[in-house]
This record gives C-alpha cells, sequence and structure tokens, in this order.
C-alpha cells in the first residue's frame, strides 16, 4: 500500500457524512476488463488449454491467485501457481503497450473529487507492477493512496483491503463511498461496512440496502455519492 498525504475526515460539504470515496481499478476506471480474459484465453492456449466462456464469471473482479488457481484446477494444466502469475501479468502488461482507456465518466469523476479535496483510494485486487503502470493513465495527484492485491494478506473478497484504506485515510468505513464493478468487489467492500456504488461491467448486479447500482460513471458525481451516505 503507498500513500501520499491525505485531506482527513473532515464533512465535504454541509450536511453531508462522505469522508473518503474508495475506487477499484479494473474495469471501474480503466476498460481492462476484456484485456485480463484476452491475456489468460492466451497463455491457456499457449498451454494447450481453450477457455470457455463459463469461466470468465468467475475470474473477473477478483485477485490473482484466485482466479489463476481456479483456471489451473479447471484446465489441469501442468504449471505452478507462481509461473502462471508471472505469465498472465507479463502478457496483460503486453497488451497493455496498446493503450489502455478509461472508463466513460472516469477523467471527471477524479477531477472532481480532486478538487473538492475528497479523500480518494484506489483499491485493486491487482499487483503493484500493474497499479502503477495504470496511475501514468489515471494520473498518481488523483489519490491520496492505492492499495494493490500483493501487498496486503488477503485481498478482495475479504474486506481487508477497504477496510485497510479506510484507515489509512482516517474514514470510517460507514461513510466511505465504494465505486465497484465485480461481484467480488462489491461483497468486500460490504463486508467492510461501506456504502457501494455498483457499476456493473461483466456480471450483472442487482440493487440491495446499502448498494445503489448504476448503469455507468457518468451518472456518478460527488453529489451522487454524498448522497450514499446516511
Amino acid at each position: 500500500m503507498t500513500s501520499g498525504t491525505p485531506a482527513l475526515g473532515t464533512l465535504t460539504a454541509e450536511g453531508s457524512a462522505l469522508q473518503a470515496v474508495l475506487l477499484d481499478m479494473d474495469g471501474t476506471l480503466v476498460d481492462t476488463e476484456d484485456s485480463w480474459w484476452r491475456a489468460e484465453v492466451e497463455v491457456f492456449a499457449e498451454l494447450g488449454h481453450a477457455l470457455g466462456e463459463e469461466h470468465r464469471a468467475v475470474v473477473v473482479g477478483g485477485p490473482m491467485t484466485r482466479s489463476a488457481t481456479h483456471l489451473i484446477n479447471a484446465t489441469g494444466a501442468d504449471i505452478t501457481l507462481p509461473e502462471l502469475t508471472v505469465l498472465l501479468n507479463e502478457r496483460f502488461e503486453a497488451l497493455l503497450d496498446g493503450g489502455v482507456a478509461l472508463m466513460p465518466g472516469a477523467h471527471r469523476l477524479l477531477a472532481e473529487l480532486a478538487a473538492h479535496g475528497v479523500p480518494t483510494a484506489l483499491v485493486s485486487a491487482s499487483h503493484r507492477r500493474i497499479i502503477d503502470r495504470m496511475l501514468h493513465s489515471l494520473g498518481h495527484r488523483h489519490f491520496a493512496l492505492t492499495v494493490a492485491g500483493d501487498e496486503i494478506e488477503r485481498t478482495k473478497p475479504h474486506p481487508d483491503p477497504y477496510l485497510a484504506a479506510a484507515a489509512a485515510l482516517g474514514a470510517a468505513p460507514a461513510r466511505c463511498a465504494v465505486v465497484e464493478d465485480t461481484p467480488t468487489g462489491v461483497a468486500a467492500a460490504e463486508a467492510a461496512g461501506c456504502r457501494v456504488v455498483a457499476v456493473p461491467s461483466i456480471v450483472p448486479i442487482a440493487p440491495a440496502p446499502g448498494r445503489t447500482v448504476v448503469s455507468s460513471l457518468e451518472e456518478v458525481d460527488l453529489a451522487f455519492l454524498r448522497s450514499v451516505i446516511n
């Protein structure tokens, strides 16, 4: 986990109890879920195994160790987990050389949060090497801290990444708005006690108490995030 100097724990507007905004990365801020799946399909094809679409819903949004373990078990591929992790990260990074697009509304939302001094964290199951590369597109300046999946003992769907981010920002989890795109990420945020704005990417997500579902980040602004904290 890396951090800057967060603006801590004050009300962000009259009557608002929003203390921090915690954002997922892949599929939420950057359009990379297809690239991750392509990397997995290509690597397993080279290992002699075809991945069917039925595996995609299982691996999306999860930590590398969980996704890779599932794919090894499902295919019987003759490769160790550490070896596969290296191959997947390398293939994904190679695909990034073609450029990565931000999700619609992402840049505007990040700029608005920064302009209003809202403590903001990037909380991802991706490894540090991937996050640091993505930050060139997202902008380091937009985040007081970042939490990587390989820097915490238990990552999503466990609550630990979001609890760590909230604590580092001096915010109560119940006063944090989390933006996520997968059921795995939503489960982690809700287990941490955060309010969730879900922007489904690959797998549908249903509304629930403490959870608001939108179709795009273009529907999300600071006023909207303040409204989900009550």
